[in-house]
């Protein structure tokens, strides 16, 4: 049965078979010549086919014929400021294409003469050029310097479409030399489909954008950057002969690493202009002898301005890329941000001037003393050696001396040349051993900044530390104790369950029992105020804030109840979790500085809450806008308690006392602006923070050591007013100097509703504090948290390094509050 089945399905081919042998029988020579190269064509054209095709999957993928339409090349994504400039790019290839008329013309000429002379004199689909293999052909086989074979468009498919992977060639490109046939014809195949659908300026563009130069530049706009530091339009005739001069081989006519191979290479390519009169020869012989003058700088993601923001903006659009399949790194974005360059100039500024005094203040303070010690003042042992034992060259040391540990401590104190950070310098090199940098560098003081617009969260300023090439990690998302800072959402409960900023609380000791979870019973708890002592006074709500009294605003956690400020925190736009406890009044929970900041715009905006927005619009590498920032909002607590709020917050600069006068000195020649604010000190000094508060803009600081247990000992150096608030402050005296931020100037209004009335916000001031020369400056207690034991003794906090967190430092309580 399979046998006749086989022989009926046979006959076709054999008749076939039999009249193309009759073809050549008996048929004279030229008949015979002419079946032979019809027979030839016919096998070619199928040959073609199949490889298109991928017949029986033995030639592997191919793009189909309107995949030319789009080409897939790997693009830059931009990013811009919120005032139009770019401030840098994502990309694993750095390029962004052009336009055919946006490049010099001089550019196109040279690109033909060398590479396709008989670019022009092809008509349209014919994309191979025979004459031109023939003469490669012919300087191969005399050893003459061999010219290429491919055509632009050929080379074009060739950078466009990844020919030579083995998913490209199938199961045939596995035998030697057959795996060359197939990408060649493949190539010869996209080519032709490229001429068909595109025109001449068209293809010479694709190719001008595909192409690689070197040295990380992709395409004619990023390798006109990279080594001229010129546009494309703008390219003189000797620097595009440079350029064109590479496409033959990148590296052995770089201009940087064999200067002499490039220009001879340039002279050719010039030569070749004038032989087709696209240049004269008088201009040959002057431009032939200028030297290549470079101004060579390699792109890096990092390069441009406010780079922690822009690592922000990965993290940020992380989601949204995965949701819609795009690739921040290749897709060619172009990204609008909220920040704008202008006030981030003068954040970047404030920090570091502020920064550079702070680090004075620090070494003067340890002197030659090691910064880094216990709750008891102790150097905590093997502290550098915890952090040199989670770097890579520890690591490394290990695996090449496995059971040498002494071969391990040589190398790591062994001096060689390290980059440091310098204030008056940048980036230092010194000889140096590893153990020896480590201890240099982390002796260093941190920052973090942030300024947000109250009315929409779009954030102007972010400044994530005080060196990124230094220092990648940013602090402005670091979790740190926010101290007094978080006694805003005691009191906005409080206003919230409907207590005004005149009602009083009586400053006086406050005992609470809590459970100890490391002892397992119940403890007393009795926290401190700053100053060390109780005034024993009723004073109003207003000025225990101003003066950040703690024992108030434990008094009040008690009576709000923490669940219930946990819950209005959360509201208000803190998204860390909180912990149940008392100690949560004086700030004992770990926020980062950047939901501080959107926390404090919410009662900026009347009770408002706008999340964070760092990114306006995105429009995709054909100029389609494909994402819109968010610009809804939620009534997070009710316009009553926010304007309460607001007037609390006025009090840190207008109370006798309050903590935040000292910026009056920065922002005291702008009449037509009013400010709050709210300083935060955490225990130990480890943590330092201002918050500045104005209708238009809200602002906000941290200042601490990398490592909790580095820190000031005394809140005359340590404290929030001291060290966070100068931040804050010189860049608001900057930003209110500028005519162009004249729409930051505002003054609180006056209450919208009618049931608030003068006699809640409008207290006589209090003043009763006596002077303590260790713990007063200007005016201004040092707010550090203390917490005293059923002996009225201080608790202290130890420092603890969390190895499971890569060595992070956190912060454990001798015991563990709990609620009641």
């Amino acid at each position: 049965m399979f046998k006749k089945i086989f022989k009926y399905c046979c006959k076709p081919f054999v008749r076939f078979w039999h009249w193309y042998k009759n073809l050549f029988h008996g048929r004279p020579w030229y008949v015979k010549l002419l079946a032979g190269f019809v027979s030839l064509l016919v096998l070619f054209i199928v040959w073609l086919g199949m490889v298109d095709i991928n017949f029986l999957w033995l030639f592997g993928k191919s793009p189909g014929y309107m995949s030319g339409l789009e080409p897939q090349i790997s693009q830059a994504s931009e990013i811009y400021s919120a005032d139009g400039k770019l401030i840098g790019k994502f990309f694993n290839e750095n390029r962004t294409p052009v336009k055919y008329d946006e490049v010099n013309p001089s550019f196109w000429k040279a690109l033909i003469d060398t590479e396709d002379e008989r670019y022009y004199d092809r008509p349209r689909g014919y994309a191979i050029d025979f004459w031109g293999m023939l003469a490669a052909a012919k300087d191969a086989v005399l050893h003459h310097d061999a010219r290429g074979a491919s055509t632009i468009t050929q080379q074009l498919a060739k950078n466009m479409y990844k020919m030579r992977s083995n998913n490209s060639t199938g199961l045939l490109g596995n035998i030697p030399g057959l795996k060359m046939l197939i990408v060649k014809t493949k190539e010869w195949i996209i080519a032709t489909k490229l001429e068909t659908i595109y025109n001449k300026e068209e293809i010479l563009t694709m190719y001008a954008n595909t192409v690689d130069f070197g040295s990380n530049a992709f395409g004619i706009k990023t390798a006109c950057k990279t080594y001229f530091n010129t546009t494309p339009k703008e390219l003189p005739t000797e620097q595009s002969a440079v350029l064109v001069g590479m496409l033959k081989a990148t590296t052995t006519y770089n201009p940087i690493t064999h200067y002499e191979n490039s220009l001879k290479r340039r002279n050719v390519v010039l030569a070749n202009m004038v032989r087709k009169d696209h240049l004269k020869q008088a201009e040959y012989d002057s431009i032939s002898k200028l030297p290549i003058k470079l101004e060579f700088s390699v792109e890096t993601n990092y390069d441009g301005e406010a780079q922690y923001f822009r690592e922000a903006i990965s993290d940020y659009l992380s989601d949204w890329c995965n949701d819609n399949g795009y690739d921040l790194y290749n897709s060619g974005l172009k990204i609008y941000t909220t920040i704008d360059t202008r006030m981030q100039k003068y954040a970047e500024e404030a920090a570091i001037k502020q920064m550079r005094q702070v680090q004075r203040n620090f070494d003067s303070h340890w002197g030659n003393n090691q910064p880094w010690v216990d709750e008891r003042g102790k150097v905590i042992p093997d502290f550098i050696d915890g952090i040199v034992e989670r770097l890579p060259i520890y690591k490394h040391l290990q695996e090449k001396f496995p059971n040498d540990p002494d071969s391990v401590l040589y190398y790591l104190h062994k001096p060689h040349m390290v980059k440091l950070f310098d204030y008056e310098k940048g980036t230092i090199e010194r000889e140096m051993s590893t153990i020896d940098s480590v201890k240099y560098m982390v002796k260093f003081m941190h920052c973090a900044f942030v300024a947000m617009e109250p009315q929409t969260g779009h954030v102007k300023a972010w400044v994530g530390d005080i060196d990124f090439n230094s220092w990648k990690y940013d602090k402005v998302t670091a979790m740190r104790q926010p101290g007094s800072t978080f006694k805003l959402f005691v009191y906005t409960e409080a206003m919230n369950q409907g207590l005004t900023p005149c009602d009083k609380r009586r400053d006086e000791l406050i005992s609470l029992d809590v459970w100890d979870k490391q002892k397992g019973k119940e403890v007393t708890w009795r926290p401190g105020n700053a100053n060390g002592y109780f005034t024993g006074d009723s004073m109003p709500l207003r000025a225990a804030f101003a003066k950040s009294i703690n024992s108030v605003a434990v008094r009040l956690g008690q009576e709000m109840g923490i669940k219930r400020i946990i819950e209005t925190a959360h509201k208000m736009g803190i998204e860390s979790p909180l912990d149940d406890a008392p100690s949560l009044a004086l700030g004992a929970s770990d926020v980062n500085l950047l939901e501080m900041v959107n926390a404090y715009c919410t009662i900026a905006d009347d009770g408002r809450h706008h999340k964070p927005v760092l990114v306006t619009s995105i429009l995709d590498k054909d100029g389609k806008e494909v994402y819109i920032g968010p610009s809804n909002y939620e009534q997070a607590i009710p316009y009553k308690s926010a304007f309460l709020m607001q007037e609390m917050l006025k009090g840190g600069l207008t109370q006798p006392g309050g903590t935040s006068q000292s910026l009056w000195g920065y922002v005291g020649n702008a009449p037509d602006c009013e400010w709050g604010g709210k300083t935060g000190t955490s225990n130990n000094h480890s943590d330092a923070w201002f918050m500045g508060v104005s209708p238009k803009l809200v602002v906000g600081a941290w200042v601490g050591g990398e490592y909790r247990c580095i820190h000031f000992r005394t809140g005359a150096l340590g404290q929030g007013s001291r060290t966070a608030l100068p931040i804050c402050g010189y860049f608001l005296e900057a930003l209110l100097k500028d005519p162009a931020f004249k729409h930051y100037h505002a003054r609180f209004p006056k209450p919208k509703d009618a049931d608030i009335t003068p006699d809640m916000y409008d207290c006589n001031n209090y003043y009763n504090y006596e002077p303590n020369d260790s713990l007063l400056n200007d005016s201004l207690f040092d707010e550090q948290e203390i917490m005293l034991d059923e002996n009225g003794n201080p608790i202290e906090i130890p420092i603890e390094l969390d190895e499971e967190d890569g060595g992070a430092p956190v912060q454990e309580h001798n015991i563990n509050l709990e609620d009641l």
